[in-house]
Formats: C-alpha cells, structure tokens, sequence
C-alpha cells in the first residue's frame, strides 16, 4: 500500500542576490508581497494540501523566517489594547499555520544537497518539496493534484508548465510521452536550462515535487552538476531513465496562475496582479493602474 504524502519540505537557504543590495539582511523569503511574506504564502499552499508537518532548509542569516512564523507576545497584547482584531487574527494566523521545523544547509552545494538534508525529517516517506520563490495562485490547486497523482502512480510527481521556448534556458525542461489524461504525461527525460534549440520541449519544471524516498539514496551519488552544484533534475533524470527506480516519474501540466517570486520584474507584477484581486486593494487599484498606464508612451 503506498504510503501517504504528510511532509513537507521549503529549501530557503538562497542568498537573494537578484535582489540585493534589499537582501543584504533580510532573507528574500522574507520579502513581502503586498502584505505577507513570499514564504507564509507558500506554507499556506502546503497547509491546503493538508500538509502541516513542514521542514524548512535554512542558512545562515535566516532567523527573520522562524522569527515571523513564532509568537511576538508584546505585539499581540498592544494590538489587543488598541482593539485591532483584524490585524491581531492575521499575526495570529502565521504563527499557528503548521508545525514548523527548521534545518541548516550547511554548505550551499545546491537545491539537491539542500533536499538530501531532510532525510531523517522525512524518514522512508514520500514527501512534497515547494520552493519559496515560485507562488501559486490559490485559487489554482496544484500541490493537492499532484499529491493524488502519486498516491495513483506510487511515482515521483514533478509540476510542469508551457513557457514561451525562448525562455526554456531558465529552467529544466522535460522530455514527455502522453497518458490517457492531457493534464498528466510520462516523464523520459530531463534537462537543465538547455539551449532553445537543444530543449525536448517547451514543459519547464516549476518548483513543486512531491518526491519518493528513493530520491535520497539517488543523491548520494549524483556528482555536481551546472554550477558545480548537486541538481536535484539530475537525480530525477536518473529516476525517469528507469521506471524500476522508484515507479519513475510523471509530470502535472499547470495551467494556472504562478508568480515568480525570485524575479524582480516578476515580483513586481505578482504584487500587482495578487493586490488587484483583493477587495480591500482592487477598488481602489485598479481605476489609478489605468489612469498611470493611459500616460504611458
């Protein structure tokens, strides 16, 4: 019987240099959008997936994270003195998410070393990854398909998306072979940010995976790879090469919202685009975003 997805693990031990010099000291986790963190929004997403138990990779310099997700006792009591409930429910909120457990990296040798340290975390458990900088839009479940998908297959699950092929040298691209569903395909193979004219298509890896155990004892031995760091596509490839690694792997396409988080001029847009779906901000938005855009040359 195939064991059920519980965990979940966030890698959050990135510098942020993109954004510097803004994270210099605060972690780019940690960078709001509109008013939470790009980290709550992720926990959220795992927590809706009925994920609660969540294992953070962190490095150094990254206190502010567990810091927003534990009580501030002060905080809490002026708010109530002040009679501020709304505020107060939302401080409250982020510190009762989920059960939050952090890990160092250690040495930054990648988003695979980063996965390999959740081993005994995880134990001999499939389990979800989601990175911190890749937002999905709640109203567009992703995580809780996937899950399904797995428990389905019992095979790693990796969420894929179309991306315009001259942007597939940002990310891994996937080699695929149609099932009997057009939202799910057989993953053959994989490729770290390749050239456009060497990608075997358009399907880009984004950052959701919900993993098999098996994965850990591929990264063990799985060398540097692009960057001199240990890839975690590198050890998925070698479970897609074989079917009888792990029951291979399948990728589910998303067709929904995603807001790159990791991307200044993407993190913009996630701002305006997630504030002007809100009714206490896209009233008001919305009317000065076409005035501003009418006087634009």
């Amino acid at each position: 019987m195939t064991a059920r997805v519980r965990k979940a693990v966030i890698p959050a031990a990135g510098l942020g240099t993109r954004f510097l010099p803004a994270t210099k000291a605060l972690p780019k986790e940690m960078l709001p959008v509109v008013d939470k963190p790009a980290i709550q929004y992720v926990v959220e997403e795992s927590v809706s997936a009925d994920l609660t138990d969540v294992l953070m990779i962190i490095g150094r310099n990254k206190n502010a994270i567990s810091n927003h997700f534990d009580r501030v006792t002060e905080l809490e009591l002026n708010l109530q003195k002040k009679g501020d409930t709304q505020k107060l429910e939302r401080v409250v909120k982020s510190q009762e998410l989920a059960d939050i457990y952090y890990l160092r990296q250690g040495d930054p040798k990648g988003l695979g070393h980063a996965v390999a340290r959740a081993r005994a975390h995880v134990n001999n458990e499939p389990f979800a990854v989601l990175l911190g900088d890749d937002l999905i839009d709640a109203r567009d479940p992703l995580l809780s398909t996937m899950i399904a998908e797995q428990e389905k297959r019992d095979a790693t699950i990796i969420a894929l998306m179309e991306v315009d092929p001259d942007q597939i040298h940002l990310y891994g691209a996937a080699q695929v072979e149609k099932t009997d569903d057009p939202d799910v395909v057989k993953v053959t193979g994989l490729v770290e940010k390749p050239a456009k004219e060497d990608a075997p298509s358009n399907l880009a890896i984004i950052g959701r995976y919900v993993l098999k155990p098996e994965v850990f004892d591929i990264l063990e031995h799985t060398e540097p790879g692009k960057g001199g760091e240990i890839q975690l596509t590198d050890a998925l490839q070698e479970m897609a090469a074989d079917d009888d690694v792990a029951g291979g792997v399948y990728g589910v396409i998303f067709r929904g919202r995603r807001y790159d988080t990791g991307d200044r001029l993407d993190y913009i847009k996630a701002i305006v685009q997630l504030a002007m779906d809100r009714d206490d901000l896209g009233p008001a938005l919305k009317p000065w975003l076409k005035d501003f855009a009418s006087d634009l040359d």
